[in-house]
């Protein structure tokens, strides 16, 4: 295993780098479309359920067909790494857009309710009161939607590009175990980091957590 690694470091760097920017791009760009979508869904109660229904149906495609039908649409190559990051972008917003909604109306009510009694229009009580309060949930879904991510980008190994996923195919077609055990244990290294990276950011952001927990 050592000299495998000791051989091939180059190898698995690329594929752990590209496996990176492959997870955490879409990550990024799907929690910036949620917002507006998941908060427009709490303002007006009639967007709630086709919000929720479009992304619960978006979720429910297989990772591997949306990777193959995604060429087509967007008039790209098969092997394009865009297709892997639109792909995963549309599955964090599907996840997160109702994450978001439901979130936002966890803190509706009394809380929403002195706020505006205080004089917070609407644009600051959203930013000032009800994404902080809702802040945990919110966090919550983002770390899922980054596990997941971590784990469907091996996926796009079948159609050549799947960062850490290329050193599964290897293995297989080879018949090496070791590079397949590279790629579990750096993709399990790589969500439990974010996982918990994104833990120590939302208890940066939530200090009075942390208080009422004391």
């Amino acid at each position: 295993m050592i000299d495998y690694v000791r051989q091939n470091h180059a190898i698995i760097l690329d594929a752990l780098v590209q496996h990176i920017w492959l997870s955490l791009i879409p990550v990024v760009i799907g929690a910036v479309f949620a917002l507006p979508v998941g908060y427009l869904a709490v303002r007006r109660r009639a967007f709630y359920q086709p919000v929720v229904n479009l992304g619960g149906v978006i979720y429910a495609i297989p990772s591997l067909a949306l990777f193959l039908i995604l060429p087509g649409v967007l008039g790209l190559q098969t092997l394009d790494p865009l297709n892997i990051v639109v792909a995963l972008s549309l599955y964090t917003f599907a996840l997160l857009t109702r994450t978001v909604a439901d979130a936002l109306t966890s803190v509706q009510g009394e809380t929403t309710q002195a706020a505006f009694a205080l004089g917070y229009r609407p644009l600051r009580q959203l930013i000032g009161v009800e994404i902080p309060m809702a802040l945990p949930v919110m966090m919550a879904g983002l770390r899922v939607a980054t596990v997941a991510n971590i784990s469907l980008v091996s996926v796009g190994a079948f159609l050549g590009v799947g960062g850490l996923g290329a050193l599964f195919t290897n293995g297989l077609q080879l018949g090496f175990v070791e590079p397949i055990v590279v790629g579990i244990v750096l993709s399990v290294l790589l969500a439990a980091f974010c996982d918990i990276g994104l833990v120590l950011v939302e208890r940066r952001l939530t200090p009075w957590n942390r208080v009422g927990a004391r």
